[in-house]
């Protein structure tokens, strides 16, 4: 968990934000966080990140276009030194607010003015790894936020303390939930977490669409109410539905073993969704997802450990990636699938051999 002079630190930078842009991660986690914070400052612009897995250099000219005097990263694990060092050069205050275990870059105490909050880099009871939107909701502490902070919880697999407030406040939008992915995949209040995630696959437009819509509602029913504000946004999830449930029925095809591997093309990027749902159907199963993209692999990656699995499969496959215990995604050239294959299947045996 953040610290107490972390909380103070966090909520001085807001304050003293009189013109922010916000940086998220392309997924609910990313936006309603933003949402969050924008609704409770009542200014501030939001720029939604599709490079991964950093936020490379070319979104800092957005900073400068949009004349920002402070910004803000959320729920990004790697920063490129390239957007630090324009951040940097624009003499803007860079607060860096994430929660995935990855590793402290070099560059990163080269610059005065580059503030890291990680919870996963605290030390003893203190290191933790909530979403970011729980952080967001925490800080701002405001109720008629609630329904967003939940939806960005359960997107990222995370149940949060205020779970039982959401059930009583907005029971019809609830159920019986043992587990995040529970109330993702079988609640209401899921089933709306997945239509943002499907809505931020849309034109950069249509997703500043999304956060304004988002900005004015009043609550959760108001999301996909039939109004001419969110056409788009719904439009795009129908579409996406649609081709996600046809993928997810070719996934399930090919299950065999103690691995599935998936892979498809196109222009849908969706591997971490599809690893996602896999995972909850197959919970015993080791989950891997490949989106290929001309000569480049996004893999989406979950099961036990895999975490430590890929770092060992890198020994031996040129890649990267990182992310949580149990769920992590990964990117290599995609004339290396073979061999990550073989390498990830031997040391899946490796680790159930060591834990036996």
């Amino acid at each position: 968990m953040f610290t107490p002079i972390q909380v103070e630190e966090i909520k001085e930078h807001l304050e003293k934000a009189q013109n922010p842009i916000f940086y998220y991660d392309n997924d609910a986690d990313g936006l309603c966080s933003f949402v969050i914070f924008r609704r409770f400052l009542g200014r501030g612009k939001g720029v939604a990140v599709r490079s991964f897995p950093d936020l490379n250099g070319s979104y800092a000219r957005k900073a400068q276009e949009l004349g920002a005097d402070y910004v803000f990263v959320l729920d990004k694990p790697v920063l490129s030194k390239e957007f630090v060092e324009e951040i940097d050069r624009l003499q803007l205050p860079l607060v860096w607010i994430d929660h995935h275990q990855m590793p402290i870059q070099e560059f990163e105490k080269e610059f005065t003015q580059l503030y890291v909050y990680n919870p996963a880099r605290n030390k003893g009871e203190e290191m933790s790894s909530e979403p970011i939107t729980y952080w967001a909701y925490k800080l701002t502490r405001r109720k008629e936020d609630l329904w967003l902070a939940i939806m960005g919880c359960v997107a990222d697999h995370y149940l949060p303390d205020f779970a039982s407030e959401f059930e009583k406040e907005y029971p019809e939008f609830w159920g019986p939930v043992r587990d995040p992915f529970d109330a993702y995949y079988r609640t209401e209040i899921g089933r709306t977490a997945v239509a943002l995630n499907f809505g931020l696959k849309d034109s950069v437009t249509h997703v500043v669409q999304l956060q304004n819509f988002l900005i004015s509602c009043k609550g959760p029913g108001d999301v996909l109410q039939e109004t001419p504000s969110n056409y788009a946004f719904r439009k795009k999830y129908s579409d996406v539905k649609k081709k996600y449930d046809d993928l997810i029925k070719k996934a399930k095809q090919g299950i065999s073993g103690s691995v599935i591997f998936f892979e498809y093309g196109g222009e849908l990027s969706i591997s971490s969704d599809i690893a996602n749902e896999l995972s909850y159907f197959y919970p015993n199963r080791y989950i891997v997802v490949a989106y290929r993209k001309d000569a480049i692999l996004n893999i989406s990656i979950r099961g036990k450990n895999v975490k430590q699995i890929l770092e060992n499969v890198f020994k031996e496959v040129e890649g990267s990636g990182g992310g949580h215990d149990d769920a992590v995604g990964a990117r290599i050239n995609s004339e290396n699938l073979e061999k990550f294959k073989e390498t990830f299947e031997r040391e899946i045996e490796v680790y159930g051999r060591n834990k036996n």
